[in-house]
């Protein structure tokens, strides 16, 4: 009711009002119990740079962007795992200049999260989950240095899913799972949930508490399929580079509201 009010309000005081409805959800947040992971499906990046008749880079520019933000608002509410999706493995199927220019992209900001003092000083773990083994060789190997050099931390985690597929994760596990069976490491009675997750891109990763997706479709795109059986879902209407803070502190009191039941 109160966000209503406010946005009916004159542009000249809208943008104080705004501030003063932020820093009110903000202590409302804070008083409640915090989540201790967040997935979020990163869409609408080409649907808002089209809007603005831009090519589909410029969108995913302004989306990576948005990412750094989105990890700064969970620091600063102690939330401890952020699970980004970046590139799913059916997005290799885009136009070849949209591919290249992403993954340029990535290789980029890979490099700027290893000098990044921020990630440094807050102790902030990079994982890159997915089939590695796709990306062009300059990108694995910038991922795979981000991941070397924070490896040693463990105040924060980013989990970034490129090449991605919640399908593929499964799959390969159960691959690796019979292999070991077959050569006599694991017996089938031995075989559960929690050894399946041991399989996983990264092993033991606790389930998303809340899962978020931009952009106004409302479906989750073969994102952690078996992460996400209990996390509570949450569909926006703006285009990701869009996305504001307190669209994300109203998901986190919305989520507070709910009561998880775990199947109980």
């Amino acid at each position: 009711m109160l966000y209503r009010l406010i946005s009916k309000l004159p542009p000249v005081i809208f943008k104080p009002a705004y501030d003063f409805y932020e820093s009110y959800l903000l202590e409302k947040v804070k008083s409640g119990e915090i989540p201790k992971h967040v997935a979020i499906i990163m869409d609408g990046n080409r649907r808002w740079a089209r809007k603005i008749e831009k090519p589909p880079w410029y969108g995913h520019l302004f989306g990576s962007n948005k990412l750094e933000e989105i990890l700064e608002w969970c620091r600063d509410l102690g939330i401890r795992t952020l699970t980004a999706y970046a590139f799913s493995t059916e997005n290799f199927k885009r136009s070849p200049e949209e591919v290249n220019a992403l993954m340029n992209l990535f290789e980029q900001k890979f490099k700027e999260l290893v000098k990044d003092e921020r990630v440094h000083r807050y102790g902030i773990r990079v994982n890159v989950i997915g089939r590695k083994d796709l990306l062009p060789e300059n990108v694995r190997k910038a991922a795979e240095e981000a991941e070397r050099v924070t490896k040693k931390y463990n105040n924060y985690t980013l989990n970034l899913a490129i090449a991605y597929g919640g399908r593929s994760e499964i799959t390969d596990a159960v691959r690796e799972i019979v292999q070991e069976a077959l050569e006599g490491r694991i017996r089938p009675d031995e075989i559960d949930e929690d050894l399946i997750k041991r399989y996983l891109y990264h092993p033991n990763m606790p389930d998303p508490d809340i899962v978020i997706r931009t952009g106004g479709e409302v479906r989750i795109s073969n994102f952690l399929l078996y992460q996400i059986a209990y996390s509570e879902l949450f569909f926006v209407d703006v285009y990701f580079p869009e996305f504001r803070k307190i669209d994300f502190l109203r998901i986190i009191r919305e989520y507070q509201k709910r009561q998880r039941r775990f199947g109980k």
